[in-house]
Protein backbone atom coordinates (compact mmCIF):
# COMPACT_ATOMS: atom_id res chain seq x y z
CA UNK A 1 0.00 0.00 0.00
CA UNK A 2 3.01 1.95 0.82
CA UNK A 3 4.08 1.89 -2.57
CA UNK A 4 1.05 2.28 -4.70
CA UNK A 5 0.18 5.15 -2.18
CA UNK A 6 3.40 7.26 -3.15
CA UNK A 7 3.16 6.40 -6.97
CA UNK A 8 -0.22 8.10 -7.09
CA UNK A 9 -2.88 4.45 -7.89
CA UNK A 10 -4.89 4.86 -4.74
CA UNK A 11 -7.83 6.51 -4.87
CA UNK A 12 -10.63 4.47 -2.68
CA UNK A 13 -10.22 1.66 0.03
CA UNK A 14 -12.90 0.72 2.75
CA UNK A 15 -11.35 -1.03 6.25
CA UNK A 16 -8.30 1.04 5.26
CA UNK A 17 -6.56 -0.04 8.65
CA UNK A 18 -7.28 -2.84 8.78
CA UNK A 19 -6.38 -3.55 5.01
CA UNK A 20 -2.75 -2.48 5.99
CA UNK A 21 -1.84 -4.63 8.95
CA UNK A 22 -3.22 -7.64 6.66
CA UNK A 23 -1.04 -6.41 3.91
CA UNK A 24 2.19 -6.24 5.98
CA UNK A 25 1.17 -9.81 8.04
CA UNK A 26 0.79 -11.92 5.46
CA UNK A 27 0.57 -13.01 2.02
CA UNK A 28 -3.05 -11.74 0.68
CA UNK A 29 -5.05 -13.42 -2.39
CA UNK A 30 -6.30 -10.38 -4.56
CA UNK A 31 -8.07 -10.31 -7.70
CA UNK A 32 -8.44 -7.89 -10.78
CA UNK A 33 -11.22 -8.87 -12.73
CA UNK A 34 -10.91 -8.03 -16.94
CA UNK A 35 -14.00 -8.31 -19.51
CA UNK A 36 -13.10 -9.61 -22.69
CA UNK A 37 -14.98 -7.71 -25.30
CA UNK A 38 -12.01 -7.21 -26.93
CA UNK A 39 -9.29 -9.67 -28.52
CA UNK A 40 -6.17 -7.50 -26.95
CA UNK A 41 -5.74 -5.43 -23.82
CA UNK A 42 -5.20 -1.63 -23.73
CA UNK A 43 -3.69 0.45 -21.62
CA UNK A 44 -6.24 1.39 -19.31
CA UNK A 45 -5.69 -2.85 -18.39
CA UNK A 46 -1.99 -2.34 -18.57
CA UNK A 47 -2.36 -0.08 -15.57
CA UNK A 48 -4.01 -2.54 -13.71
CA UNK A 49 -1.19 -4.84 -14.71
CA UNK A 50 1.39 -2.49 -13.32
CA UNK A 51 -0.62 -2.94 -9.89
CA UNK A 52 -0.67 -6.02 -10.01
CA UNK A 53 3.11 -6.63 -10.54
CA UNK A 54 3.69 -4.43 -7.25
CA UNK A 55 1.29 -6.41 -5.45
CA UNK A 56 2.32 -9.74 -6.66
CA UNK A 57 6.40 -8.56 -6.09
CA UNK A 58 5.47 -7.91 -2.18
CA UNK A 59 4.52 -10.96 -1.69
CA UNK A 60 1.00 -11.32 -2.64
CA UNK A 61 -1.06 -13.86 -4.33
CA UNK A 62 -2.61 -12.67 -7.57
CA UNK A 63 -6.17 -14.13 -9.34
CA UNK A 64 -6.38 -13.09 -12.74
CA UNK A 65 -10.81 -13.04 -13.40
CA UNK A 66 -11.73 -12.92 -16.80
CA UNK A 67 -15.09 -12.12 -17.22
CA UNK A 68 -16.67 -14.83 -19.73
CA UNK A 69 -19.92 -14.46 -18.26
CA UNK A 70 -20.17 -10.84 -16.76
CA UNK A 71 -18.92 -10.17 -20.61
CA UNK A 72 -22.39 -11.71 -21.53
CA UNK A 73 -24.61 -8.80 -20.33
CA UNK A 74 -22.40 -6.08 -20.24
CA UNK A 75 -21.31 -3.75 -17.90
CA UNK A 76 -23.00 -0.26 -17.73
CA UNK A 77 -20.01 1.63 -16.09
CA UNK A 78 -18.94 4.62 -17.32
CA UNK A 79 -21.48 4.20 -20.07
CA UNK A 80 -24.62 5.89 -21.75
CA UNK A 81 -25.45 3.32 -23.99
CA UNK A 82 -25.95 -0.27 -23.75
CA UNK A 83 -22.67 -2.77 -24.61
CA UNK A 84 -23.36 -4.69 -27.54
CA UNK A 85 -23.63 -8.63 -25.92
CA UNK A 86 -20.59 -11.07 -27.37
CA UNK A 87 -21.33 -14.67 -28.33
CA UNK A 88 -19.66 -17.25 -26.33
CA UNK A 89 -17.30 -17.93 -29.24
CA UNK A 90 -15.74 -14.25 -29.46
CA UNK A 91 -15.73 -14.05 -25.57
CA UNK A 92 -13.48 -17.56 -25.68
CA UNK A 93 -11.18 -16.26 -28.20
CA UNK A 94 -10.88 -13.02 -26.23
CA UNK A 95 -9.76 -14.81 -23.19
CA UNK A 96 -6.76 -16.98 -24.68
CA UNK A 97 -5.19 -13.61 -26.42
CA UNK A 98 -5.32 -11.84 -22.87
CA UNK A 99 -3.55 -15.13 -21.51
CA UNK A 100 -1.16 -14.71 -23.72
CA UNK A 101 -0.34 -11.22 -23.63
CA UNK A 102 -0.51 -11.29 -19.75
CA UNK A 103 2.48 -13.60 -19.36
CA UNK A 104 4.42 -10.48 -20.40
CA UNK A 105 4.28 -8.82 -16.57
CA UNK A 106 2.84 -11.47 -14.33
CA UNK A 107 4.52 -14.45 -12.65
CA UNK A 108 2.36 -17.54 -12.91
CA UNK A 109 5.12 -20.10 -10.99
CA UNK A 110 6.30 -19.74 -7.69
CA UNK A 111 4.57 -19.88 -4.13
CA UNK A 112 2.45 -16.32 -5.13
CA UNK A 113 2.08 -17.55 -8.87
CA UNK A 114 -0.82 -15.74 -10.59
CA UNK A 115 -3.87 -17.93 -11.40
CA UNK A 116 -6.12 -17.09 -13.96
CA UNK A 117 -10.03 -18.10 -13.92
CA UNK A 118 -13.09 -17.45 -15.90
CA UNK A 119 -16.39 -16.49 -14.04
CA UNK A 120 -17.84 -18.56 -16.58
CA UNK A 121 -17.39 -21.12 -15.33
CA UNK A 122 -19.72 -20.74 -12.47
CA UNK A 123 -22.14 -17.95 -13.91
CA UNK A 124 -23.36 -19.88 -17.00
CA UNK A 125 -25.06 -22.51 -15.09
CA UNK A 126 -26.57 -20.97 -11.91
CA UNK A 127 -30.18 -21.61 -11.27
CA UNK A 128 -31.97 -18.44 -10.83
CA UNK A 129 -34.01 -19.09 -7.69
CA UNK A 130 -31.18 -20.30 -6.26
CA UNK A 131 -29.23 -16.90 -7.09
CA UNK A 132 -32.00 -14.64 -6.08
CA UNK A 133 -32.08 -16.66 -2.58
CA UNK A 134 -28.77 -16.92 -1.94
CA UNK A 135 -27.25 -12.96 -2.95
CA UNK A 136 -30.02 -11.34 -3.98
CA UNK A 137 -31.44 -10.98 -0.63
CA UNK A 138 -28.30 -9.11 0.27
CA UNK A 139 -28.77 -5.84 -1.51
CA UNK A 140 -30.65 -3.29 -1.36
CA UNK A 141 -32.70 -2.17 -4.91
CA UNK A 142 -32.81 1.49 -3.35
CA UNK A 143 -29.08 1.36 -2.01
CA UNK A 144 -28.41 -0.17 -5.63
CA UNK A 145 -29.85 3.32 -7.51
CA UNK A 146 -28.01 5.90 -5.62
CA UNK A 147 -24.45 3.98 -7.33
CA UNK A 148 -22.35 6.54 -9.79
CA UNK A 149 -22.76 3.53 -12.35
CA UNK A 150 -26.11 3.52 -12.10
CA UNK A 151 -27.36 7.10 -12.38
CA UNK A 152 -25.67 8.13 -15.22
CA UNK A 153 -27.87 5.44 -17.09
CA UNK A 154 -31.49 5.92 -15.85
CA UNK A 155 -32.44 8.95 -17.75
CA UNK A 156 -31.33 7.30 -21.11
CA UNK A 157 -32.62 3.65 -19.80
CA UNK A 158 -30.77 1.16 -17.65
CA UNK A 159 -32.09 -2.41 -18.70
CA UNK A 160 -32.57 -5.42 -16.58
CA UNK A 161 -29.54 -7.14 -17.30
CA UNK A 162 -27.58 -4.94 -16.59
CA UNK A 163 -29.06 -4.15 -13.43
CA UNK A 164 -28.02 -7.65 -12.60
CA UNK A 165 -24.31 -6.98 -13.54
CA UNK A 166 -23.48 -5.29 -10.12
CA UNK A 167 -25.04 -8.89 -8.02
CA UNK A 168 -22.69 -11.03 -11.07
CA UNK A 169 -19.64 -9.12 -9.90
CA UNK A 170 -20.04 -9.36 -6.44
CA UNK A 171 -20.56 -12.87 -6.67
CA UNK A 172 -17.33 -13.24 -8.41
CA UNK A 173 -15.91 -12.20 -5.55
CA UNK A 174 -17.66 -14.34 -3.30
CA UNK A 175 -16.75 -17.19 -5.05
CA UNK A 176 -13.39 -16.71 -5.40
CA UNK A 177 -13.30 -15.85 -1.53
CA UNK A 178 -15.09 -19.62 -0.45
CA UNK A 179 -12.41 -20.90 -3.50
CA UNK A 180 -9.32 -19.37 -3.18
CA UNK A 181 -9.34 -17.60 0.29
CA UNK A 182 -9.52 -14.16 -1.78
CA UNK A 183 -10.42 -10.94 0.79
CA UNK A 184 -9.45 -8.39 -1.65
CA UNK A 185 -10.67 -6.87 -4.97
CA UNK A 186 -8.87 -4.12 -7.17
CA UNK A 187 -10.10 -2.53 -9.87
CA UNK A 188 -10.28 1.13 -11.69
CA UNK A 189 -12.31 3.65 -9.23
CA UNK A 190 -15.46 3.44 -11.79
CA UNK A 191 -15.75 -0.34 -10.71
CA UNK A 192 -15.91 1.57 -7.06
CA UNK A 193 -19.43 0.39 -6.53
CA UNK A 194 -19.43 -2.97 -7.83
CA UNK A 195 -16.40 -3.46 -5.76
CA UNK A 196 -17.77 -2.30 -2.26
CA UNK A 197 -20.78 -4.40 -3.21
CA UNK A 198 -18.50 -7.86 -3.48
CA UNK A 199 -16.98 -6.93 0.17
CA UNK A 200 -19.73 -5.94 1.66
CA UNK A 201 -21.36 -9.32 0.58
CA UNK A 202 -18.50 -11.14 1.69
CA UNK A 203 -18.61 -9.38 5.01
CA UNK A 204 -22.81 -10.07 5.75
CA UNK A 205 -23.06 -13.98 4.26
CA UNK A 206 -19.61 -15.32 5.63
CA UNK A 207 -18.75 -12.63 8.63
CA UNK A 208 -15.55 -12.41 7.31
CA UNK A 209 -13.04 -9.81 6.42
CA UNK A 210 -13.12 -8.61 3.00
CA UNK A 211 -11.55 -5.20 1.05
CA UNK A 212 -12.07 -3.11 -1.60
CA UNK A 213 -9.73 -0.93 -3.12
CA UNK A 214 -9.60 1.52 -6.01
CA UNK A 215 -6.72 3.04 -8.84
CA UNK A 216 -7.08 6.48 -10.22
CA UNK A 217 -7.99 5.96 -13.77
CA UNK A 218 -5.41 6.88 -16.39
CA UNK A 219 -6.06 10.12 -17.80
CA UNK A 220 -4.60 13.51 -18.38
CA UNK A 221 -3.67 16.79 -15.92
CA UNK A 222 -7.08 18.08 -17.63
CA UNK A 223 -8.68 15.14 -16.87
CA UNK A 224 -8.93 13.22 -20.31
CA UNK A 225 -8.81 9.45 -20.70
CA UNK A 226 -5.48 8.71 -21.77
CA UNK A 227 -5.24 5.96 -24.16
CA UNK A 228 -6.66 7.24 -26.73
CA UNK A 229 -5.75 7.85 -30.60
CA UNK A 230 -7.15 8.79 -33.46
CA UNK A 231 -7.28 4.93 -34.78
CA UNK A 232 -9.04 4.42 -31.34
CA UNK A 233 -7.82 2.75 -28.33
CA UNK A 234 -3.95 2.48 -27.52
CA UNK A 235 -3.51 -1.80 -27.94
CA UNK A 236 -1.36 -3.80 -26.48
CA UNK A 237 -1.12 -6.17 -29.37
CA UNK A 238 0.77 -4.67 -31.83
CA UNK A 239 -1.06 -5.47 -35.01
CA UNK A 240 -3.78 -3.35 -33.51
CA UNK A 241 -1.31 -0.56 -32.81
CA UNK A 242 2.29 -0.93 -33.91
CA UNK A 243 5.25 -0.77 -31.28
CA UNK A 244 6.12 2.73 -33.08
CA UNK A 245 2.71 3.98 -32.69
CA UNK A 246 2.89 2.97 -29.35
CA UNK A 247 6.27 4.67 -28.74
CA UNK A 248 5.21 7.66 -30.24
CA UNK A 249 1.93 7.74 -28.25
CA UNK A 250 4.08 8.20 -24.93
CA UNK A 251 7.05 10.69 -26.40
CA UNK A 252 4.15 12.95 -27.05
CA UNK A 253 2.82 12.93 -23.75
CA UNK A 254 2.04 16.31 -22.26
CA UNK A 255 5.25 17.68 -20.38
CA UNK A 256 2.44 17.83 -17.26
CA UNK A 257 1.69 14.26 -17.41
CA UNK A 258 4.81 12.63 -17.49
CA UNK A 259 5.88 12.04 -14.08
CA UNK A 260 2.66 10.58 -13.01
CA UNK A 261 2.98 8.11 -16.42
CA UNK A 262 6.32 6.84 -14.99
CA UNK A 263 4.88 6.67 -11.65
CA UNK A 264 1.73 4.13 -12.80
CA UNK A 265 3.24 2.76 -16.04
CA UNK A 266 7.23 2.01 -14.88
CA UNK A 267 8.62 0.61 -12.48
CA UNK A 268 11.62 2.66 -11.95
CA UNK A 269 12.65 4.03 -8.89
CA UNK A 270 10.95 7.16 -7.35
CA UNK A 271 14.63 9.05 -7.33
CA UNK A 272 15.35 8.37 -10.73
CA UNK A 273 11.77 9.97 -11.47
CA UNK A 274 12.27 12.83 -9.77
CA UNK A 275 15.70 13.25 -11.67
CA UNK A 276 13.87 13.00 -14.88
CA UNK A 277 11.33 15.34 -14.13
CA UNK A 278 12.72 17.79 -12.47
CA UNK A 279 13.19 20.05 -15.56
CA UNK A 280 10.58 22.42 -17.15
CA UNK A 281 11.88 23.22 -20.32
CA UNK A 282 13.03 21.37 -23.60
CA UNK A 283 15.06 18.92 -21.34
CA UNK A 284 11.77 17.28 -20.51
CA UNK A 285 11.96 15.73 -24.12
CA UNK A 286 14.60 13.96 -22.42
CA UNK A 287 12.18 12.07 -19.66
CA UNK A 288 9.81 11.72 -23.07
CA UNK A 289 11.78 9.61 -24.94
CA UNK A 290 12.75 7.66 -21.89
CA UNK A 291 9.18 6.86 -20.74
CA UNK A 292 8.50 6.02 -24.26
CA UNK A 293 11.38 3.45 -24.49
CA UNK A 294 10.79 1.99 -21.14
CA UNK A 295 6.93 1.42 -21.74
CA UNK A 296 7.47 -0.07 -25.94
CA UNK A 297 10.30 -2.45 -24.18
CA UNK A 298 7.96 -3.64 -21.34
CA UNK A 299 5.07 -4.15 -23.76
CA UNK A 300 6.74 -5.42 -27.26
CA UNK A 301 10.56 -6.34 -25.70
CA UNK A 302 13.65 -4.50 -26.11
CA UNK A 303 14.40 -5.56 -29.80
CA UNK A 304 11.07 -3.43 -31.28
CA UNK A 305 11.55 -0.91 -28.51
CA UNK A 306 15.57 -0.02 -30.00
CA UNK A 307 13.76 -0.03 -33.14
CA UNK A 308 10.81 2.08 -32.54
CA UNK A 309 13.61 4.63 -30.65
CA UNK A 310 15.55 4.74 -33.90
CA UNK A 311 12.08 5.00 -36.36
CA UNK A 312 11.62 8.12 -34.13
CA UNK A 313 14.25 9.94 -34.06
CA UNK A 314 15.03 9.16 -37.79
CA UNK A 315 12.00 10.67 -38.36
CA UNK A 316 12.31 13.90 -35.58
CA UNK A 317 16.20 13.62 -35.63
CA UNK A 318 18.04 12.92 -38.55
CA UNK A 319 19.04 10.10 -37.14
CA UNK A 320 18.25 6.09 -37.06
CA UNK A 321 16.29 4.05 -39.59
CA UNK A 322 12.88 5.49 -40.76
CA UNK A 323 9.35 3.22 -40.31
CA UNK A 324 8.95 1.41 -43.64
CA UNK A 325 5.45 0.99 -45.33
CA UNK A 326 4.62 -0.84 -48.29
CA UNK A 327 2.12 1.24 -50.81
CA UNK A 328 1.37 -1.50 -53.55
CA UNK A 329 1.78 -0.15 -57.04
CA UNK A 330 -1.75 -0.32 -58.08
CA UNK A 331 -1.90 3.05 -55.94
CA UNK A 332 -1.51 6.01 -58.38
CA UNK A 333 -2.45 8.85 -56.25
CA UNK A 334 -1.46 10.19 -52.59
CA UNK A 335 -4.96 9.69 -51.37
CA UNK A 336 -4.65 6.00 -52.26
CA UNK A 337 -1.27 5.92 -50.64
CA UNK A 338 -2.35 7.53 -47.47
CA UNK A 339 -5.19 4.86 -46.98
CA UNK A 340 -2.50 1.72 -47.98
CA UNK A 341 0.11 3.39 -45.72
CA UNK A 342 -2.51 3.19 -42.95
CA UNK A 343 -2.40 6.41 -42.16
CA UNK A 344 -6.17 7.55 -42.75
CA UNK A 345 -8.72 4.88 -42.48
CA UNK A 346 -10.50 6.13 -45.33
CA UNK A 347 -10.81 8.07 -48.84
CA UNK A 348 -12.37 10.56 -47.12
CA UNK A 349 -10.43 11.05 -44.40
CA UNK A 350 -7.05 11.08 -46.61
CA UNK A 351 -8.98 13.64 -48.83
CA UNK A 352 -9.37 16.35 -45.40
CA UNK A 353 -6.22 15.70 -44.48
CA UNK A 354 -4.67 16.77 -47.39
CA UNK A 355 -7.34 20.07 -47.55
CA UNK A 356 -5.77 20.88 -44.29
CA UNK A 357 -2.66 21.07 -45.36
CA UNK A 358 -1.35 17.68 -43.37
CA UNK A 359 0.50 15.29 -45.80
CA UNK A 360 3.69 16.45 -47.67
CA UNK A 361 6.00 13.94 -49.95
CA UNK A 362 9.47 14.97 -49.05
CA UNK A 363 9.58 18.74 -48.11
CA UNK A 364 6.79 19.29 -50.74
CA UNK A 365 3.33 20.02 -48.99
CA UNK A 366 0.42 18.36 -51.13
CA UNK A 367 -2.71 20.33 -52.20
CA UNK A 368 -4.24 17.84 -54.92
CA UNK A 369 -5.24 14.57 -53.15
CA UNK A 370 -5.17 13.07 -56.61
CA UNK A 371 -1.62 14.20 -57.36
CA UNK A 372 0.27 11.25 -58.72
CA UNK A 373 2.81 9.35 -56.82
CA UNK A 374 6.97 9.50 -57.24
CA UNK A 375 8.06 6.28 -58.18
CA UNK A 376 10.13 3.85 -56.16
CA UNK A 377 10.86 4.89 -52.42
CA UNK A 378 9.45 8.39 -50.81
CA UNK A 379 9.32 10.07 -47.48
CA UNK A 380 5.42 10.51 -46.70
CA UNK A 381 4.40 12.87 -43.79
CA UNK A 382 0.87 13.06 -42.27
CA UNK A 383 0.66 16.31 -39.52
CA UNK A 384 4.10 17.09 -37.60
CA UNK A 385 4.28 13.58 -35.90
CA UNK A 386 4.11 10.55 -38.52
CA UNK A 387 7.19 10.27 -40.99
CA UNK A 388 7.20 7.19 -42.78
CA UNK A 389 9.12 6.15 -45.69
CA UNK A 390 7.00 4.98 -48.36
CA UNK A 391 7.71 1.83 -50.90
CA UNK A 392 6.64 1.00 -53.84
CA UNK A 393 6.09 -2.76 -54.76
Amino acid sequence: MDTLRARGFIKQTVYEDELYELLGRESVPFYIGFDPTADSLHVGHFMQLVAMKHMQDAGHKPIILIGGGTAMVGDPSGRTDMRAMLSKEAIAYHVECFKKQMARFVRFDGPNGAIVVNNADWLLNLNYVDFLREIGVHFSVNKMLTAECFKSRMERGLSFLEFNYMLMQAYDFLVLHQKYGCSLELGGDDQWSNILAGADLIRRKERKPAFAMTFRLLTTSEGKKMGKTQKGALWLDENKTSPYEFYQYWRNTADEDVESCFKLLTFLPLEEIEGLCSVHDERINVAKERLAYELTKMVHGEEKANLAQSQARAAFGGEGELPTVEVPVSCKTVLEALVAAGLAKSNGEARRLVDQGGVSIGEEKVTDPFAPLPEGEFLLRKGKKVLVKAVRR
